[in-house]
């Protein structure tokens, strides 16, 4: 290794990053006030050697901590409910909130509850309502991502499937921005290379969308593109080589510049890829990777100048949209990413219901031009059967 990959970060929160950095999970819990907290994952990490050892560490630390895993790949309100319901019954004072985007969204909304009167869903992205909770009731949390995708561990909301009505709801509150940062490239290693193909793409789309988005906002710019550049570098040297230790670093650096970035906003491509998570049940990373060309061709003629700009960082041959709409085909094929919504069980014949949704997300107010519910229709089925003419 010849990169220096440790520095210590507090922008946008304190981030301690680098190689074995996880043993620092006591001190960074304990540093919040952490007396007894809770770990919160996703299924697929309880047993791995990772969530085992950090509980183990903890506990030599003097800080007995408990394991909620009980979250989905698109994580739920009965999720959250059920976390908070552990939460409370074991007496918790801070969370930690392990792995990827789903395990992060579930942690930091339990958080947010941990002492709230109201549901949920009262304290949804809308205007002022987050000033509804009260702040004093929000747990610490520490965050320890082990994907290169969400970025929700510099976020301050999390996305939760309202079951009944089948939409992604994004619950925010400033104090839901975790306290601490363990961002560890070493925990990242053993990730697939599908799963890390589709959680890197995702981790582009948030700098694409984000430096693509209307209204000035130079440093999300600048943040949304260095995100770019690394990724365009590094994403597809960890897709062959796992063990890279630096492209595993620079992904985890880019995820959280894509989520700090898209504080700028997000577009069509979130807009339509939330309700098709929250109908299908789909991976929310490989569902953007899948429908960014579609939603690139449908704002051509607004993102022109950024594309220019991006085409120059990435060096490609011409400044111009129709050279990185190639680039961006080919960056997709190079990382086994499949063309079409069809292909992971998306049904075409869910396009109206699914535009209505894209139409009423808050990323759509990002979006460089305005889409109608009849564009978003005509996107998610040239999306589906793989129309990209």
């Amino acid at each position: 290794m010849t990169k220096k990959i440790v520095g210590n970060w507090n922008f946008p929160t304190s981030v301690r990053f680098g190689p074995g950095r996880i043993s620092e999970l006591a001190d960074a819990c304990k540093a919040t006030g952490m007396k007894k907290p809770l770990l919160i994952t996703d299924e697929g990490l309880k047993d791995l050697p990772m969530v085992r050892d950090a509980i183990a560490a903890n506990e030599a630390a003097g800080l007995p901590t408990g394991l909620f895993a009980g979250v989905k790949g698109n994580p739920t309100g009965k999720n959250v409910e059920d976390g908070l319901a552990v939460y409370r019954a074991g007496g918790h004072d801070g969370v930690i909130a392990f792995g990827g985007g789903s395990g992060l969204d579930a942690a930091k909304a339990v958080a947010l509850m941990a002492g709230q009167t109201r549901p949920m869903w009262d304290f949804e992205d809308i205007g002022d309502w987050w000033t509804r909770a009260d702040p004093a009731g929000i747990a610490p949390i520490v965050a320890v991502p082990t994907t290169s995708g969400t970025g929700s561990e510099v976020g301050r909301a999390s996305v939760i499937t309202k079951e009944d009505t089948h939409e992604k709801k994004i619950i925010f509150h400033p104090k839901m921005l975790p306290a601490i940062v363990i961002s560890d490239p070493e925990l990242t290693i053993g990730l697939p290379p599908h799963v890390t193909a589709a959680t890197g793409v995702d981790a582009f789309v948030h700098c694409f969308e984000a430096h693509c988005a209307p209204g000035y906002h130079p440093m999300a710019d600048g943040v949304a593109l260095e995100g770019m550049r690394l990724i365009a570098d590094a994403l597809p040297r960890a897709y062959d080589d796992g063990k890279d230790i630096e492209a595993r670093a620079d992904m985890l650096s880019a995820a959280s510049m894509g989520a700090t970035a898209f504080q700028k906003g997000l577009g069509g491509v979130h807009a339509l890829a939330h309700p098709i998570g929250a109908i299908f049940d789909t991976h929310h990373g490989l569902t953007n990777a899948i429908l960014l060309p579609y939603v690139m061709r449908a704002n051509r003629r607004a993102i022109e100048g950024n594309c220019e700009t991006i085409c120059r960082l990435l060096g490609l041959a011409a400044p111009d949209f129709d050279t990185l709409f190639e680039w961006v085909l080919a960056f997709r094929i190079r990382l086994g990413i499949v063309n079409t919504l069809a292909e992971i069980g998306v049904d075409v014949n869910r396009a109206d219901e699914v535009a209505a949704k894209a139409k009423g997300d808050p990323s759509d107010g990002g979006n460089p031009i305005e889409l109608s519910v009849a564009d978003y229709a005509e996107i998610f089925r040239r999306a589906c059967v793989g129309e990209l003419g």
